[in-house]
């Protein structure tokens, strides 16, 4: 398959990791790359969790850090979030003009009604002048700087409000190097199965720049299976990869043409969660407690299929330190192999489909009332990360 173009950037592999709320920081996005990089091939673009524009113009210290890449982190890959133009614009003059990311992604995909409720995510394009004018904002901070602006959305609120088709052509037009599409509406959630139809029918919409398709894509034979029956020219990775950086070495392998796939014992995921320790401890600054109490959240994903007691689970979910990481690791048998099927597929709580959470009156027009817009500023999200 040819490489991915994003703007200037070239991708060998054409697989990007979807940006993930207390997932996706520099600790979890190293373990990816390197396993990436382990097939000799460049990876992929690997995106940071999202920072809301508001934090970042007001220089929030936690968005600050999820902007602050490592120094062999390239193509730096950032994924903003807003749903006022000016803020929008003003935060990617921030990440471009201060050289912060080599890229810059739009949220309008998220479902979580913190966000959708302020009319963001996966609601905003509905609004269709709001969603022009926060792109083309976004383009053009970008431009003088050369960085590349992408889109990320869902295909709609729900099945009856549908906006994928119409957003994707103006972001086009717009001049954005790539969109890609959460084959799910919001009212979907996580929920069922991705419709991969949709992704093909964007690409037929969009032929000037790449159409990437996000959903489902659990192993690298399922990324090769949505491109091959969608067109897509490249796939987006989320919830599959959650305590699974190697599939990225799976994902690099298959689109080259190889059929090596990385299937690890319990001594290899044993390493690969001490050295996700190691990191995050880096990522925090030194602090210990606060890098072992973010890797919690993790232990589960990485763990799934393997025959580890309930005892031994609990007590890798309360690690308070490196020495008590080391040591409830090593107690485990370490001689497992690869369990199989029962470590792949979906990860994490699907959910089930869900009402979406909107501003009062929001699908009564296409169009925003001049009573919203005035009060765009005021629902600016002012927490990065989620």
């Amino acid at each position: 398959m040819p490489p991915l173009q994003i703007g200037p950037i070239t991708v060998d592999t054409p697989v990007v990791l979807a940006p993930m709320a207390g997932v996706t920081n520099r600790a979890f996005r190293t373990l990816c790359r390197e396993a990436g990089a382990s097939q000799g091939f460049y990876p992929g673009l690997y995106v940071a969790e999202m920072v809301t524009s508001r934090a970042l113009v007001e220089r929030n210290v936690e968005s600050l850090r999820i902007v602050t890449f490592g120094e062999d982190e390239t193509p730096r890959s950032a994924q903003v979030y807003g749903v006022d133009p000016a803020t929008v614009g003003a935060a990617v003059r921030i990440i471009a003009g201060e050289d912060r990311a080599d890229h810059v992604d739009l949220n309008f995909g998220c479902p979580v009604p913190k966000v959708t409720r302020k009319g963001g995510g996966s609601a905003l394009p509905w609004k269709r002048q709001l969603f022009t004018d926060i792109v083309r904002a976004a383009v053009e901070a970008a431009e003088p700087h050369g960085v590349p602006v992408t889109v990320k959305m869902r295909k709609g609120i729900d099945d009856d409000h549908l906006t994928y088709l119409e957003a994707g052509r103006i972001a086009e037009s717009l001049g954005v190097a790539a969109v890609a599409l959460h084959a799910r509406t919001a009212a979907d959630y996580y929920s069922g199965t991705a419709d991969w139809t949709a992704i093909a029918r964007l690409k037929e919409a969009v032929r000037s720049v790449p159409v990437l398709g996000n959903g489902d894509i659990w192993s690298a034979e399922d990324a090769l299976r949505m491109v091959r029956e969608t067109g897509a020219d490249g796939v987006v990775v989320g919830r599959g990869c959650q305590g699974r950086p190697w599939l990225f070495a799976d994902l690099a392998a298959a689109f080259h043409g190889v059929t090596t796939r990385v299937r690890p014992g319990l001594r290899d995921v044993a390493d690969a969660i001490y050295r996700h320790g190691e990191l995050m401890i880096d990522y925090f600054d030194g602090d210990e407690g606060k890098g072992m109490r973010d890797l919690r959240k993790h232990m589960a994903w990485y763990l799934k299929g393997y025959a580890v007691g309930g005892d031994a689970r609990r007590a890798l979910a309360m690690v308070s330190t490196q020495a008590e990481l080391r040591e409830h690791l090593d107690a485990l048998d370490l001689t497992q192999g690869y369990p199989g099927e029962d470590a792949e597929g979906p990860r994490g709580r699907a959910g089930s489909p869900k009402q979406p959470h909107l501003p009062y009156g929001w699908l009564d027009s296409r169009d925003l009332d001049a009573e919203f817009e005035a009060k765009l500023r005021e629902a600016e999200l002012s927490v990065s990360g989620g």
